[in-house]
């Protein structure tokens, strides 16, 4: 049996509708984005919300911080709208969202979600009137809300009472294990008292945000007991590269395995000049290699060794899972089920004929010292052989006329 065959039962929340896409209950686990984006420039907003859309993003959270930022939002979902993209906005708020929701109704209106830090919402006295006026306006405009609690923006009043009753206790406990469970009530705290001020539980989703692997899974554990809420994935600032994607990676799966998330965001730090929308790339392939959820075809490849010295078939690998990527936008609307579609590319004979008989379509190469010569198998059986120079361009247009052929606009097999 594949692990794509394997069932993974997940924790049944309350669904929760944003922008018409359902989160929670029977749904799938959705993908989520956020721009880096001043969001008061209309124009780069815009170009990076349709980029990360494209992606597959499938909400996308843009900083709402100012005035300025507050009146551009209305403009943003004119634009996005204009381009037939209707990629639900999130806005994210701190310290200042109280006032800038009740000042720019327009920006209210058109967020499909209001993303709240009970952290930073407001201090002493000014905090539970500032999030009640942030709730009743979701209220007003039937919005959801996202309470969203961070390791790093925490209410230190809560950590404070917290950690004194732990010290009165008779069996302390570690000061570690007293700030996740501060976070676990801040959230479901929050939670409890939106609901007091009219918000229907359907409309909240809840987050516990840490830096490190095992609080991270420690924290949703916890939460996942405590409450139906839908909850959403994340480890905060998770870092660049192969670290942020190896950290996100380990506490996702093991959450995801236990049944437990409803949206997931991969908060990398990109390189400069990276596209923000790799983020969405590895949550999608959490997902996809996890077996949860298919959304674009993936290529098998061996990892090379002194049969595979040379470049080739790596060359091969990188162009074909480019190029389908590239394709998926159109592929999604013309082809529905080609997501699933695997494909192999292989670099010698050891193990490549068998996994290429494996995929729907798959190309072994030979391995080092000999011509490319390279065998083409499609479901399961020998087709041709490539050889010489030009074998990518063939092989992607065989890739093409399997995807008709087997994708045709009526669906799989249609």
């Amino acid at each position: 049996m594949t692990s794509s065959q394997i069932s993974i039962s997940r924790r049944r929340t309350r669904r929760v509708l944003i922008g018409g896409i359902g989160v929670g209950g029977d749904e799938p686990i959705r993908v989520q984005s956020m721009t880096n984006t001043d969001t008061a420039d209309i124009e780069s907003t815009v170009t990076q919300c349709a980029e990360l859309a494209r992606a597959g993003s499938e909400f996308v959270r843009i900083t709402v911080n100012n005035e300025t930022a507050a009146a551009a939002v209305p403009r943003i979902r004119e634009r996005l709208d204009a381009m037939g993209i209707g990629v639900p906005l999130i806005g994210d708020f701190h310290f200042n969202g109280h006032r800038l929701l009740s000042d720019y109704p327009a920006c209210a209106e058109a967020l499909a979600k209001y993303r709240i830090n009970p952290g930073n919402v407001g201090r002493g006295e000014k905090r539970d009137s500032q999030f009640a006026t942030m709730v009743e306006i979701a209220c007003r405009y039937d919005r959801p809300v996202r309470i969203g609690v961070n390791w790093g923006s925490l209410d230190q009043d809560l950590v404070v009472r917290m950690m004194d009753a732990n010290a009165k206790s008779p069996q302390p406990k570690e000061a570690d294990v007293v700030m996740r469970e501060a976070m676990v009530e801040s959230a479901v705290g929050s939670a409890q008292r939106a609901e007091e001020l009219g918000l229907p539980r359907d409309h909240i989703i809840l987050s516990c945000k840490m830096s490190g692997v095992q609080d991270l899974i420690a924290v949703y554990r916890m939460l996942a007991e405590r409450t139906d809420h839908a909850l959403h994935l994340g480890l905060t600032e998770a870092g660049m590269g192969s670290k942020g994607i190896v950290a996100s990676t380990a506490a996702l799966a093991v959450l995801l395995q236990e049944g437990i998330g409803d949206t997931i965001r991969v908060s990398l730090t990109p390189a400069p000049g990276e596209s923000r929308t790799r983020e969405v790339v590895v949550a999608q392939e959490v997902l996809q290699t996890m077996g949860l959820r298919p959304f674009a075809p993936m290529v098998a490849a061996c990892p090379g060794c002194g049969r595979t010295t040379s470049t080739v078939f790596q060359e091969l690998a990188e162009e074909i899972q480019d190029y389908l990527r590239e394709q998926m936008p159109v592929w999604r609307e013309v082809h529905p089920g080609v997501e699933t579609m695997q494909v192999a590319v292989m670099g010698c004979v050891v193990n490549g004929p068998g996994e290429s008989k494996q995929a729907n379509i798959g190309i072994s190469l030979p391995g080092t010292g000999e011509q490319p010569s390279a065998p083409v198998y499609i479901d399961g059986q020998k087709v041709t052989t490539l050889k010489g120079a030009g074998i990518a361009e063939r092989f992607k247009e065989m890739v093409n006329d399997y995807v008709a052929e087997r994708y045709p606009s009526g669906g799989p097999g249609a």
